[in-house]
């Protein structure tokens, strides 16, 4: 079975929802459904089949997640002997050489990945060009609207 590259700080938010989904959502749902089925007839009874949708979807979730979590390569950045160069859970700093706007990544695993905290998957574009590269080398990018050169300006393991 593939293992799937996530950091530290991902599998921790992953365990984290996990406990939570198994000690408080869980236990909620299935005192919701059992106080629905006091209400009597389940055929026509919205609050038991809203509780049982409720709880097919934490179920999926829960499943979901284990299967995550059973098939991660958890990698900690901080114990890596990189040398400078960028590797999977490094924060780079870039530079667009054109608008010479600068933007910070953090280069993760696909489910940790958000564009507005500043993480991008380790299969994105940009990221696949910067893996390997060092401080001040020029990569470019293939973007759907051309070619974008970016220059690394810092690399760091945090």
């Amino acid at each position: 079975m593939q293992k799937f590259p996530l950091t530290v700080v991902g599998a921790n938010k992953l365990r984290a929802e996990l406990e939570e989904l198994k000690t408080v959502v869980r236990p909620r749902i299935i005192q919701a459904i059992s106080e629905a089925r006091a209400h009597g007839d389940l055929k026509e009874n919205a609050e038991y089949h809203a509780a049982r949708e409720q709880q097919s979807f934490a179920e999926g979730r829960i499943a979901e997640i284990e299967g995550k979590l059973s098939n991660a390569n958890i990698i900690d950045v901080t114990k890596t002997e990189a040398n400078g160069k960028v590797v999977f859970g490094a924060t780079v700093e870039i530079e667009d050489l054109d608008s010479g706007k600068t933007v910070t990544y953090q280069i993760v695993g696909e489910d940790e990945a958000n564009i507005k905290e500043g993480r991008i998957s380790v299969g994105s574009p940009i990221a696949r060009a910067l893996i390997g590269k060092e401080t001040e080398d020029v990569v470019t990018v293939k973007a759907p609207g051309g070619d974008i050169e970016y220059e690394i300006i810092s690399v760091k393991y945090i």
